[in-house]
């Protein structure tokens, strides 16, 4: 008889070398498939996680897609990186389509990717912009692949369109009518038989301008120009502001300065865009979107005629608010831009900060449609969240009420310390995992020595050393023996 129990260790082991300690042994409490992140909260197990893995090796999700919701500063980006990074290991290009903050760039960099910089005077980026699928269109058809030949330009003209009424909607704040659209589609049709070349939008401008047949049909006008100029006067004035320098700017009415490849890691660095500029980065988030949608379209069907190596990419999608806010009908813009399944190689992560910024919309509709991004994404990852959040959250997804209160633990400030020390908010790094009705999988991430020392990880690098201050400047010098103030 013992009056204290003494508390037995713990040993990690493969099944191939634990059978022998049966009945003492037993089934780890989390999937070991895919990218370590870290221990588990309650039971110190190692846990594994990434969209692609569970999809693709361990078949626990239907799609390899995930959606992450927390408050700023508990660590999604860095979540983030570390998926990417260990898929980048596993043959996986990650492409980051949007780096509003330059948090991404040093660890694309360290992994030998291309770093797409966009902003005023810093890169320009054609929405008229095929990329590479004319001249893959070509190739396909010298193989004898015509059909794939017709999807990819037929695929390109679609998000050639989807962009330039995107452009619209975000300059208006509403979407342009049906025959807008209409007159936009028959436009970019006229100018690939015309133009020579790389088209941009001031070419698009003059097509409409010059009135050809083909677009007086589709305006209705009867013979009547004075009815064609009535119907295109809007069209022509919004499509003058964005390539005259109105509120988005000239960064979508040049060529490309810096074309996207297909066979390594991609960072879209948009961090020269201010914070003020909303629908500037809206506009550039849903471009970059556009782009990086398009080249993964034109590399799988590369991969399927046999023409190129597969490959597959690992797409995340940050500040996903910030694009929803901009215009009604911008959450079918969005929805039309990413629904990538699992039948084409592609996993992604979308990433917001609460399920409020989501729903913040003024159509009942768009509100519906965004919280579908919630509910068809493979899994779900929760970081810290207010308590308002509960409600709005559990109508996607199912949540115990210990997992709502350890949601709500994780998201308060740290404690008060008149010292000056830097201390953690208890819930930085602390994530929990959802799919579907299973119970969430508590997780801590953990750093290794390289993200902690090189600053991979480090998203506050402007604090670190500060300017002096008016008074550090002003304040006197102390005086020399024998001398005076």
């Amino acid at each position: 008889m013992a009056q204290l129990v003494p508390s037995v260790k713990e040993y990690r082991g493969t099944t191939v070398q634990v059978c022998g300690l049966w009945p003492f042994s037993s089934g780890a409490s989390s999937p070991m498939i895919g990218v370590p992140l870290g221990r588990h909260e309650e039971t110190q197990a190692t846990v594994c996680c990434d969209p692609i893995s569970w999809f693709q090796r361990a078949r626990l999700i239907s799609n390899p897609s995930a959606f992450i919701l927390g408050k700023p500063g508990l660590g999604k980006s860095t979540l983030v990186r570390r998926m990417f990074l260990g898929l980048a290991a596993q043959g996986v290009n990650p492409l980051v389509l949007g780096d509003l903050k330059g948090e991404h760039v040093k660890a694309v960099e360290a992994l030998g990717g291309q770093v797409i910089k966009l902003g005023r005077g810093v890169g320009y980026l054609n929405i008229l912009d095929p990329g590479q699928a004319v001249e893959v269109a070509q190739l396909l058809e010298e193989h004898g692949h015509h059909e794939a030949a017709t999807r990819v330009r037929a695929d390109a003209h679609g998000r050639r369109l989807n962009m330039v009424v995107s452009l619209i909607t975000i300059s208006r704040n509403n979407p342009p009518t049906d025959q807008e659209q209409t007159i936009l589609d028959r436009a970019l049709r006229v100018l690939d038989d015309r133009f020579d070349g790389i088209p941009v939008l001031k070419d698009l401008l003059e097509v409409i301008v010059s009135a050809p047949d083909e677009l007086r049909q589709v305006a209705l006008d009867r013979g009547d120009m004075n009815v064609y100029l009535r119907e295109t006067r809007a069209l022509e004035a919004t499509l003058l502001g964005l390539t005259g320098g109105g509120k988005l700017g000239e960064i979508f009415s040049q060529q490309t300065t810096n074309p996207m490849k297909r066979d390594r890691a991609v960072v879209f660095d948009v961090s020269s865009i201010d914070e003020t500029e909303t629908d500037l980065q809206a506009a550039v988030l849903l471009a970059c979107w556009s782009y990086g949608f398009g080249t993964v379209n034109v590399a799988n069907t590369l991969a399927d005629a046999g023409l190129e190596p597969r490959r597959n990419y690992f797409v995340v999608l940050d500040e996903l608010w910030r694009a929803l806010r901009s215009g009604k009908g911008m959450v079918d813009r969005v929805d039309a831009l990413t629904r990538l399944n699992r039948s084409v190689g592609v996993g992604q992560i979308m990433i917001s900060h609460t399920m409020s910024d989501l729903l913040a919309l003024p159509a009942e509709e768009d509100r519906m449609k965004a919280r579908g991004f919630v509910e068809r994404s493979g899994m779900v990852i929760c970081g810290g969240l207010p308590a308002s959040e509960m409600p709005l959250l559990t109508s996607a997804i199912p949540l115990s009420r210990q997992e709502q209160q350890k949601l709500i633990s994780w998201q308060d400030p740290p404690a008060w310390d008149s010292r000056g020390l830097d201390i953690e908010p208890p819930g930085r790094g602390k994530f929990l995992i959802k799919v579907g009705g299973r119970p969430g999988i508590p997780v801590q991430i953990g750093l290794t020595s390289i993200e902690k020392n090189d600053g991979l990880n480090d998203t506050d690098t402007r604090w670190h050393a500060p300017a002096k201050t008016l008074m550090d400047q002003a304040a006197p010098s102390l005086p020399t023996e024998g001398g005076t103030l």
